[in-house]
C-alpha cells in the first residue's frame, strides 16, 4: 500500500510510536480505532491493550469508535478493566445471521455506547433484538471481488432499528470501489448517530 506501517503486510503488528497521537488532536475528533486490523486480535498483548484504553481515557475530548469480530475477549477484557468511560463505544461486526451470537456478547460489556457494524453485509441477518443496543451501521463491501449485497437486506435492518429506537447509519452500497454504488437507500442518505455530544476540550 505504500505505506512502512504495512511492511508486514496483514501479520498482526503493534505501532507504538502512534499510540499517543489522539493527545496531539486538540480538536474532538470521532476516531474508528485500529480501523484495518482488531484490538481484541488474539495475538494483542494485554498490556498494549491497555495502553490502548490509558490513551484513550487521557484524551477523552474525542469519542473513539472500537470495533471487535472478537467480542468474547472483549467482555473478558472489561470485565477485568471495569466500567468504560463513556466517550469510548464498543461494538462488534455482524457479517450474516450466523453471526448474530456476537450481539449478546457485547450486550453483556459495561460501557454506555454499544454498536452493531453491519458491514460487510454478505447475507440476511434475519430478526434481531437490538436491546441495549445505541447504533447499527450497515454496507455493502466493496473491492474487485466483492459480493453483492440486496436491498431487503439493508431494510430488514432499517426497519428493525426504526422500531427499536436504534440509530442508523447506512455506509455504502459498495462496488469495485466503496462509493461505487452511493449511499442512498429509499432515496435519502441514513446518517443518524447515537444522540450523545462529543467531550469538551481538556484545558
Amino acid at each position: 500500500m505504500g505505506n512502512p506501517k504495512y511492511k508486514n503486510g496483514f501479520r498482526f503488528t503493534t505501532h507504538p510510536d502512534a499510540l499517543n497521537l489522539p493527545l496531539t488532536w486538540r480538536s474532538p475528533r470521532k476516531i474508528f480505532v485500529n480501523s484495518m486490523s482488531d484490538l481484541f486480535h488474539e495475538h494483542m498483548p494485554e498490556s498494549f491493550l491497555r495502553r490502548c484504553f490509558a490513551v484513550m481515557e487521557e484524551a477523552d475530548w474525542h469519542v473513539y469508535q472500537v470495533l471487535t469480530k472478537r467480542p468474547e475477549r472483549m467482555l473478558s477484557f472489561t470485565q477485568e478493566y471495569g466500567h468504560v468511560q463513556d466517550h469510548i463505544w464498543l461494538g462488534t461486526s455482524v457479517e450474516m445471521g450466523m453471526f448474530k451470537r456476537r450481539i449478546e456478547t457485547l450486550k453483556q460489556v459495561d460501557c454506555r455506547v454499544k454498536f452493531i457494524s453491519f458491514e460487510p453485509l454478505i447475507g440476511p441477518i434475519g430478526d434481531v433484538d437490538l436491546t441495549g443496543i445505541s447504533w447499527a451501521i450497515a454496507g455493502g463491501e466493496s473491492g474487485p471481488l466483492h459480493r453483492p449485497v440486496l436491498k431487503e437486506w439493508v431494510r430488514e435492518i432499517r426497519d428493525q432499528c426504526r422500531r427499536q429506537g436504534v440509530s442508523f447509519f447506512f455506509k455504502q452500497w459498495g462496488g469495485i470501489t466503496p462509493k461505487s454504488g452511493g449511499r442512498r437507500l429509499d432515496g435519502r442518505e441514513w446518517n443518524e448517530y447515537p444522540s450523545i455530544e462529543l467531550p469538551l476540550v481538556s484545558s
